[in-house]
């Protein structure tokens, strides 16, 4: 299997779940471990970056710390909005719970080993819809942002930092920044799959073939606080608003990206959590998202270019055939960059159509 990438958590038994299927769980516990000897290096870091590259910012990012697949509460007469009750769970449910109750230690799991367990459940008997209509993904969030990203996930010190984490905190990620990334498997009216070639002065997997993605923002959430006096405690009460910028990001994304309006595109599907270990295990939640444009007039949007337009050269389609195929030993695996490869592998567990 590629080390460069595996499967944290996969939608199957549902096809994906909407954005009603999806909470958040906002606190600073789930942020990033901080001592002082790592603040100095991301600094340092970030202090070195600046001067070669002048332009860059810092931003704050969503941190992933765990997501958890869990049989929703039932609604009652009396209180529609109750969680109160629990659940009497079924031996199913207690399965997918079980299997898909991972925090971020699992990039420490071998792929294959987790491949095996995805594939055995999106190929055993479907679930009842009463019982994929019960199950609810639920994320903890904390906050981290783009220079604790480049100090840690991104440093040449990220193999130290999480064995440090591991020995030090249980937690191979603890020192990390994992920022919450997002990316969409775009399907066009005809059938193909959009991807994208990145522009050879981009700083992550130049050349490479990607998906439309990014990150969503919390700034989104808290409008009209500065980027560096965004914090965790202004979050608070505003769940379904980072639900609501997690499920739109992705399709901001695409209109920025490929230069498709959003009236031409639907509700965003998850399909689930992928991480790319060549940034340390950063995660990205990837979407499935249908366009109701055929493939040729999407390519002619794209040349006609968007406000990301500098972050690509060229447009690619593949067949849903040519995705579901497309493994380690097809030469055009290796022109896929981690995050494009995360998003095949969940289209190819998910069958989200």
């Amino acid at each position: 299997m590629d080390s460069e990438v595996s499967v944290m958590l996969h939608c199957a038994p549902a096809q994906g779940f909407k954005d009603d299927q999806v909470q958040v769980e906002i606190s600073s516990r789930f942020n990033r471990r901080s001592v002082p000897e790592i603040e100095s290096h991301i600094e340092a870091v970030w202090n070195e970056r600046v001067i070669k590259e002048p332009w860059l910012f810092n931003g704050a990012k969503f941190r992933l710390h765990s997501a958890e697949i869990f049989p929703a509460a039932p609604k009652t007469c009396t209180d529609s909005t109750s969680q109160s009750i629990k659940p009497k769970t079924s031996e199913a449910d207690k399965h997918i719970s079980a299997s898909n109750h991972i925090s971020l230690h699992c990039c420490e799991v071998e792929h294959d080993v987790l491949m095996k367990g995805c594939c055995k459940k999106a190929a055993g008997e479907p679930q009842k819809d009463s019982e994929v209509n019960r199950m609810i993904l639920k994320l903890q969030l904390g906050l981290t942002c783009y220079k604790d990203f480049l100090g840690t996930n991104w440093s040449e010190a990220a193999v130290n930092l999480q064995q440090r984490g591991r020995m030090e905190m249980g937690d191979s990620q603890a020192f990390l920044a994992q920022p919450l990334g997002v990316g969409a498997v775009l399907l066009t009216s005809d059938g193909q799959v959009v991807m994208l070639r990145r522009s050879q002065r981009v700083a992550e997997a130049a050349g490479l073939l990607d998906i439309p993605g990014g990150h969503p923002e919390p700034k989104a959430v808290c409008q009209g606080v500065s980027e560096e006096n965004i914090t965790v405690d202004l979050m608070q009460g505003c769940e379904r608003v980072v639900v609501a910028e997690i499920f739109s990001s992705v399709c901001a994304e695409v209109r920025d990206e490929v230069n498709v309006p959003l009236r031409f595109l639907s509700a965003p599907v998850l399909m689930g959590i992928a991480l790319n270990h060549t940034s340390a295990g950063r995660p990205s939640a990837e979407f499935y998202i249908r366009c109701s444009l055929t493939a040729q007039e999407v390519k002619a949007r794209y040349w006609c270019g968007g406000p990301e337009a500098h972050e690509s050269t060229d447009i690619v389609f593949l067949s849903k055939s040519e995705m579901r195929q497309l493994d380690v030993k097809t030469p055009l695996w290796a022109e896929l960059c981690p995050s494009a490869k995360g998003a095949v592998l969940l289209y190819q567990l998910v069958g989200p159509e």
